[in-house]
């Protein structure tokens, strides 16, 4: 069975970590930026923690400069994530260009994949992006993430009409606002068609998908970081962990489709659901789903039925720009599934998650109409609310206008 974390979302993430980060001087000597740390682990890892949200699998890491560094960090950075990827190198033969990087990688390439800069960091929800890219005209190849900045004088300026991009301008004068290049792409592997061995993603790649009308952006506004000086590397080194250490939501499947019960397509519960999911994903917090074999109303169902029902949630939140983090499925005792228990108050997934994700308790709320899943909350102490039965936006919308720092 598809695997129900990827089934709307890329499962390809590519990251350029060659840079030799020259404006850093001594600190990046012998150190990749990427791998300068940020709190308790490298920037890179807290890259790669939250690729692991939105249903990405494969990670292809294009090295250059100290590549060997980047490959022996690899095993602590695994060792971070809350779920496992398959993370390779690709080395560039030559000093290659972000551009020419990709090029080089281009047998290893996915049909769709994600691009990224391993230096800079925007806090955004990527289902958006890939919601926009699910509209966008069979000749668009690339859908880039753009953030507005007051002062643009540090980067290159998009110019667009409507999401279409048409051009970029050089650095702004200082202190004069812009659109920026957020460093986060949606490509298709088509984009091989205009890089060359040797090129700029930025200065060349671009401006020629510009130029054929193949270029769109998605605007983001959430909180930007590069680590590019040591200014902002200072600033990162304690902002990102307490930024990354996201709230969360927890839901219980049946709070998500309310009565509705096993594989039987009535979903007409889910949209006020989806508008809650969306929300809490745009407000940056984790959302889990807590599912249970003995399915709702008291009707039963097995493993794999259940599975293929979170699958179909997680698509009808995927296409609408929302995500879901991760889900566990409550192992069932065929007594239990009979009688409709929902497990003991001591839930072993809703432990699970909080220790994977690395979750503070107090910063998690969690939702359910099941007393099993209330006392739960309460041993692992998690703030929970009993879910009205009726509609689970209005029980979300308000509490995470409440809770948002």
């Amino acid at each position: 069975m598809e695997n129900p974390l990827t089934s709307r979302s890329v499962t390809q993430a590519v990251v350029l970590v060659g840079g030799l980060g020259t404006r850093l001087g001594a600190l990046t000597a012998a150190t990749p930026k990427p791998l300068l740390a940020c709190g308790d682990r490298p920037f890179l890892a807290w890259l790669l923690h939250e690729f692991c949200r939105f249903g990405i699998q494969d990670v292809l890491l294009l090295t250059g400069h100290l590549a060997d560094k980047v490959e022996a960090v690899l095993p602590a950075i695994t060792a971070t994530l809350p779920r496992p990827l398959r993370i390779a190198c690709v080395q560039e033969q030559q000093r290659a260009g972000t551009g020419g990087a990709v090029f080089q990688a281009g047998d290893r390439l996915a049909e769709r994949f994600l691009l990224c800069n391993g230096d800079s960091w925007l806090d955004f929800n990527l289902g958006q992006l890939l919601a926009d890219a699910a509209h966008d005209p069979d000749d668009v190849v690339g859908r880039m993430v753009l953030r507005r900045l007051d002062d643009a004088s540090r980067y290159g300026v998009a110019e667009t009409e409507g999401d279409r991009i048409i051009g970029f301008r050089e650095r702004p004068e200082a202190g004069q606002p812009g659109t920026i290049n957020a460093g986060l792409y949606l490509f298709h592997r088509r984009v091989l068609d205009v890089a060359t061995t040797v090129c700029s993603l930025e200065r060349d790649i671009l401006p020629r998908l510009a130029t054929r009308g193949a270029l769109r952006g998605t605007i983001a506004d959430g909180y930007f970081i590069d680590i590019g000086i040591p200014a902002d590397l200072a600033r990162a080194q304690t902002e990102l962990p307490l930024r990354l250490r996201r709230r969360a939501l927890f839901l219980d499947q049946g709070a998500i489709l309310g009565d509705q019960a096993g594989t039987d397509g009535r979903f007409e519960r889910l949209a006020n659901a989806v508008s809650a999911i969306k929300a809490a994903s745009d407000a940056g917090w984790h959302v889990f789903i807590l599912a249970s074999p003995s399915g709702t109303a008291g009707r039963p169902v097995d493993e794999p039925q259940c599975t293929a029902l979170c699958h179909r949630i997680i698509e009808t939140v995927r296409a609408k720009g929302g995500t879901i983090d991760d889900l566990r499925v409550r192992p069932a005792s065929p007594a239990a599934a009979a009688s409709g228990d929902r497990g003991p108050p001591h839930s072993p997934p809703l432990s699970d998650l909080l220790s994977a994700w690395q979750l503070d308790a107090t910063r998690c709320l969690l939702i359910s109409g099941q007393p099993a899943d209330l006392a739960a909350a309460a041993t692992a102490g998690i703030p929970a609310h009993r879910f009205s039965g009726n509609d689970l936006a209005a029980d979300v919308l308000p509490l995470l206008a409440r809770l948002n720092p």
